[in-house]
């Protein structure tokens, strides 16, 4: 069980990475913007496509992270109201029911919506949409892979759930 919360460990400190990387590179894209848009008169399309396709990286990496911290928001009004075991046990189910949902939705229609658009390219950056949808099938397999990782722990009792109430 160890080695999956060092696995664990690792794969937080690249998401947090990338999550930061990915906000910086933005700053630094927003500010661009907004000089050759508002100091030399002559807006840059590149710059606005890239803040929107960095913003829905980020977002989705961020999510992943968030949901394999448990510091995601949860509704606990029924989850309250049960015990101790009933709290488990609706964890559980929540767990797999987001895996099932993750696996179906984001993997395999992430992979399917890549797959139908490698032909289409962006308008500005001409590279394929493709590549830009390929975060949806990766952000996927990272929330089954917290999933795993939260339902083992939910097993095994080996971490103390942690979630925040809405």
């Amino acid at each position: 069980m160890e080695a999956l919360h060092k696995i664990r460990r690792v794969v937080d400190l690249v998401l947090s990475s990338a999550c930061a990387v990915i906000f910086a590179a933005m700053v630094v894209i927003g500010s661009y913007q907004i000089i050759t848009r508002f100091i030399f008169k002559s807006p840059s399309t590149v710059s606005e496509e890239l803040l929107t396709y960095s913003f829905t990286w980020m977002a989705l990496l961020a999510s992943a992270y968030v949901f394999g911290k448990r510091d995601h928001m949860r509704m606990g009004f029924m989850a309250d109201k049960a015990g101790p075991g009933g709290q488990k046990v609706l964890s559980m189910i929540s767990e797999v029911l987001i895996m099932l949902l993750a696996a179906s939705v984001m993997i395999y229609g992430g992979v399917t919506i890549m797959d139908l658009t490698m032909t289409q390219s962006t308008a500005s950056l001409g590279i394929p949409m493709g590549v830009v949808y390929t975060i949806i099938p990766i952000s996927g397999v990272l929330i089954v892979f917290y999933a795993v990782l939260n339902l083992a722990d939910l097993i095994t009792g080996a971490a103390p759930q942690k979630a925040k109430d809405a």
